[in-house]
């Protein structure tokens, strides 16, 4: 998504204060632009802690790769099956 705001910026140092005035002048489409661009670094940051923190916890141990396999198979086969029954209406 592209704006017709334009912004150059070279080797520009801002304080945080002069980044958020700027930000406030911006028009509505530019507006969303950063706000869409601020929930997406959220997102990444809560992603990478969700990371994190499944990373460190043990493994269960009462599912076996092969239980989940066969979970991901009937899975499949339903969504298959429902997706064969919406194509015949």
């Amino acid at each position: 998504m592209t704006s017709s705001t334009t912004v150059v910026v070279s080797n520009v140092t801002l304080t945080l204060d002069q980044l958020i005035d700027a930000v406030r002048q911006l028009d509505e489409p530019g507006l969303n632009q950063v706000a869409q661009a601020l929930l997406e670094v959220d997102s990444n940051i809560k992603l990478a802690e969700l990371i994190r923190r499944l990373a460190e916890r043990e493994p269960a141990g009462d599912v076996s790769d092969e239980a989940i396999r066969a979970e991901i198979v009937a899975v499949r086969q339903s969504r298959a099956q429902r997706h064969h029954a919406e194509s015949r209406h």
